[in-house]
């Protein structure tokens, strides 16, 4: 998975997967959803991003672990 902020075209993508992207639709304004030849989704846009996010330049990763129940 990859973020990408372009601050010229204040852009915002989160890139799941490495695929050619066969479709694109706009959800909403400015959400844009890139979709594969599979049908599943490849990326997210946000256009006008810095209006949206907090800090478009920042990013905080958590990676919560599988929790596993005791038998």
């Amino acid at each position: 998975m990859k973020v990408i902020y372009d601050p010229e075209t204040d852009t915002l993508v989160l890139i799941l997967r490495d695929a050619q992207v066969k479709e694109s639709d706009e959800i909403r304004d400015g959400i844009v959803i890139d979709y594969g030849e599979d049908g599943k989704v490849v990326s997210l846009e946000m256009l006008d991003a810095s209006e949206t996010v907090a800090e478009p330049y920042g990013i905080v990763y958590e990676l919560r672990e599988k929790k596993v129940s005791a038998s």
